[in-house]
């Protein structure tokens, strides 16, 4: 029996690399070799609750989790009955395609193993072929820049508009490199860490505020100019906020500073917060979003990922190869030590 190396959830707070079976192609499907796969919060997540809730077990019991939902590889087999599909394309993932559960989030295969089957593979469907003019590492990026394009998308911002973005991690910045391809006029990154911030300016965010050191809605009206709530009480003349950072104090600003009409899209996963100012809502009519995932965006990000990958090579901070997995999470599990960490495995 053929064996590969696979990235799993351990005990909590541990990663554990095993031994496990190489999947076998079917007719319909075609294994990849994995050559990169990012660290999400996702994986996170999972890391430290030790694993995921098995629904089979009502008392709440864990089991490991196959990590890894946003990979880069190359095809090396593919099934007889595969169309479009070639060994040695490159290729990049729709983790939510897989009749076996979703790829890296529960599901019976992570993308952070040597290889990875792809059942029933389709092109546009469940992998997209990519170019070797694209590192395999930037080309991971293809997953988590389709959740920051569909928060654009529900955002709904015109080239016209003024846009601030909370949080500079990943899908932050990725928000902002979108915005900024689509033509919107003025975008704000605000974040704490003066090495997001420098990058958020690099990836062509117009202005940043360190809200550490400055007062976010006092800026905003420096750099958007000063409206109105629907009281006539004065506030920045930013059209629409987005938070990629889910802290409370986030919400609680925008809904300070929110103008009259103003629209906030959520797509950070929130952590518990105070009371919702809901008398500060109505004030200034402004509409909550929820962007979650990315219904048609997963191969949509991956024509303009390729034409300006070098703009989101910035994105990664940390190239970790597999061999210091744990080190790779431990950089993902500390606040502040990395901006995206990726996980990649020798050619």
């Amino acid at each position: 029996m053929a064996t590969m190396k696979s990235v799993q959830t351990g005990t909590a707070g541990q990663i554990a690399v095993v031994d496990v079976e190489r999947p076998r192609p079917g007719p319909k499907d075609v294994l990849v070799r994995i050559r990169a796969c990012g660290i999400c919060g996702t994986d996170v997540t999972f890391l430290r609750m030790g694993g995921m809730p098995a629904r089979a077990h009502l008392g709440g019991a864990l089991v490991p989790v196959a990590l890894g939902h946003e990979p880069a590889g190359e095809i090396v087999e593919v099934g007889a009955g595969v169309t479009g599909l070639k060994a040695g394309d490159r290729v990049v993932v729709n983790p939510q395609d897989a009749p076996t559960g979703i790829i890296g989030c529960g599901g019976r295969y992570g993308g952070m193993s040597e290889y990875l089957l792809i059942e029933n593979a389709v092109p546009g469907r469940s992998v997209a072929v990519f170019p070797d003019t694209v590192p395999f590492d930037v080309a991971s990026l293809n997953e988590p820049m389709a959740v920051a394009l569909h928060c654009v998308n529900r955002s709904g911002a015109q080239p016209s508009e003024k846009v601030a973005v909370f949080g500079a991690g990943p899908i932050g910045l990725g928000a902002a490199i979108w915005l900024k391809l689509r033509g919107v006029a003025h975008v704000t990154v605000v974040d704490v860490l003066p090495d997001r911030l420098r990058t958020a300016l690099a990836v062509g965010a117009d202005a940043v505020i360190n809200s550490a050191e400055e007062d976010a809605a006092a800026r905003l009206t420096e750099l958007h100019g000063q409206s109105a709530n629907a009281l006539g009480r004065p506030r920045p003349g930013t059209d629409v906020y987005i938070d990629a950072a889910g802290a409370a104090a986030v919400f609680d600003t925008v809904v300070g500073a929110a103008k009259w009409g103003a629209r906030l899209v959520m797509v950070a996963v929130q952590k518990k917060s105070a009371e919702i100012d809901l008398g500060g809502m109505l004030r200034s009519e402004l509409t909550l979003i929820a962007s979650q995932g990315y219904p048609t965006e997963i191969f949509e990000v991956t024509p303009q990922l390729i034409e300006h990958h070098a703009r989101f090579a910035r994105l990664i901070s940390h190239r970790v190869p597999v061999t210091e997995a744990d080190h790779a999470f431990e950089l993902a599990l500390t606040p502040g030590a990395a901006e995206k960490v990726v996980v990649t495995f020798d050619a």
